[in-house]
């Protein structure tokens, strides 16, 4: 009988445990649409990309561009300021709050208030604080305007 040696088999472990957590991480897209003003479907999970005029999401069958300069307020908090509530918006899908979830421990929404044809239009995209990372300075720096991010959240510095 064959005697494997502890480390090799905690080894093989590890990696089958993340390749699994690999693939998972490859099915499920970063982003997904948690409310606004347009007409898209309720958690509709996609992509955000960011190109030089304009932040572009999109999933499934739909997708909705939002011109940078047309942008008024962005903010990353763990739920939806009041400042954007108190908007005259006319909203199509309500944000719901996450069940189980304690907004105070955790950044967890990403809302864009932009101007479209004299009217303000809202986005506001569900995503976790390690995938919103590395958009936060190239949004910024495209835009040319500030994140309103909540200042608890620790980014892993």
């Amino acid at each position: 009988m064959r005697c494997w040696k502890p480390s090799l088999l905690i080894a093989a472990g590890a990696a089958i445990l993340l390749a699994g957590i690999a693939r998972g991480r490859e099915t499920h897209p970063p982003f997904s649409y948690a409310g606004g003003t347009e007409a898209l479907p309720e958690n509709c999970g996609g992509q955000l990309e960011v190109s030089q005029d304009d932040l572009v999401f999109r999933c499934a069958q739909h997708s909705i561009a939002i011109p940078l300069d047309a942008i008024t307020l962005m903010q990353y908090r763990p739920d939806v300021s009041q400042r954007v509530r108190k908007l005259k918006l006319q909203w199509k899908v309500e944000v719901k709050p996450v069940e189980g979830s304690n907004p105070k421990n955790k950044n967890r929404y990403f809302t864009i208030i932009y101007a479209e044809n004299g009217s303000p239009h809202a986005v506001v995209l569900e995503v976790e604080p390690l995938d919103m990372r590395p958009y936060l300075a190239q949004i910024e720096m495209k835009s040319g305007r500030r994140i309103q991010v909540m200042g608890y959240e620790p980014y892993g510095y």
